[in-house]
């Protein structure tokens, strides 16, 4: 019997399953089996997965489509290992990280524990600044990148991990957007103690286009609305600075028609994304690129959260978000 459960729901992405998998199967710890779960695709993957056989202990399943967070529990329900680890499909593992982890918890044993995330060498310049967007303290509070940030480090599906123990107790995602926030926030209230380990970090695409990265982001504040409602105390003042970033930057640029020196501001802030970026990926390109990003992030995700707050808590308005996440699972 394994020790890890590897459980990764995929949606019509064979090529990147197979970079998943070629990263797995380099792994220096292989005490791990893996269970990919094919949520209802047209474009399959069993043939990627059948090129693993003597490489991993591979598990592959079909399902008809229900969304990413029942494809998750489908493993859960069908994991044999002691831990169950997860990943998006888009993700590529460092050779190490089950050995690292394995270290961590024969060191100090935790039953739930996340990493962060990084770019890749091989990663476009577009894919690069976004995840420096998505991982810099200047946008998100470092909340996403494994250093000290604003927030109490929150696991994530890209790299989480938690012990059957967790499973047992807490059970499994809901049919939600932000279901991994949500999950870890039980994970915490049942009495479980959660880690970040900094070194079992992975390498995350992020989306491709700015479309798709603002799409996504759009989405992510909408669902920090959902989760405020069923979490109340989760709600902190990182969540708050892309809405204000959005609402401050209107209010300078209006006041510039009067005063240009309002947009002074705005500029000191994106030369400072600039050149964090620049020290970071050593490349004016991906610098220039990290600014609008960055942009993209704070508004996309400010404008989302905005639009949800206004609806559902000043309006009281009902509604979820399962639409969104299904068009966005199924566009990633």
């Amino acid at each position: 019997m394994p020790y890890f459960s590897v459980i990764i729901p995929v949606y019509n992405r064979p090529d990147e399953v197979r970079e998943l998998l070629e990263s797995l199967s380099k792994q220096t710890l292989k005490d791990f089996e893996v269970l990919l779960i094919e949520d209802g695709s047209v474009n399959r993957c069993d043939t990627v997965a059948q090129e693993f056989d003597k490489d991993l202990n591979i598990c592959y399943f079909y399902k008809e489509n229900s969304g990413r967070s029942l494809t998750r529990n489908y493993g859960m329900e069908r994991a044999s290992g002691e831990y169950l680890i997860f990943f998006d499909s888009d993700c590529i593992i460092p050779e190490r990280y089950f050995e690292i982890v394995k270290a961590r918890l024969e060191e100090d044993y935790v039953d739930c524990f996340g990493g962060p995330d990084a770019a890749h060498t091989s990663f476009s310049n577009l894919q690069k600044a976004i995840s420096y967007s998505m991982t810099s303290f200047f946008t998100t509070g470092g909340i996403r990148g494994g250093k000290k940030g604003m927030e109490k480090f929150t696991p994530r599906t890209f790299n989480m991990g938690f012990s059957k123990e967790v499973y047992k107790r807490v059970g499994g995602f809901k049919d939600m957007f932000g279901e991994d926030i949500d999950l870890s926030l039980r994970i915490q209230k049942a009495g479980f103690h959660t880690v970040l380990i900094r070194d079992a970090f992975v390498y995350h695409k992020r989306r491709v286009s700015f479309r798709s990265f603002y799409r996504q982001v759009s989405v992510f504040g909408r669902a920090r609305v959902d989760l405020y409602l069923l979490h109340p105390e989760s709600l902190k003042i990182v969540h708050l600075l892309p809405a204000a970033f959005v609402l401050g930057s209107l209010i300078l640029i209006l006041l510039s028609f009067f005063c240009i020196w309002a947009l002074l501001p705005l500029i000191v802030y994106f030369l400072a994304l600039f050149f964090e970026s620049l020290v970071c990926n050593h490349s004016l390109r991906i610098a220039g690129l990290s600014v609008l990003t960055s942009i993209i992030q704070l508004g996309g995700y400010g404008i989302g959260f905005l639009s949800a707050f206004i609806k559902k808590v000043v309006f009281r308005q009902t509604g979820d978000l399962n639409a969104d996440l299904e068009r966005l699972y199924k566009k990633k």
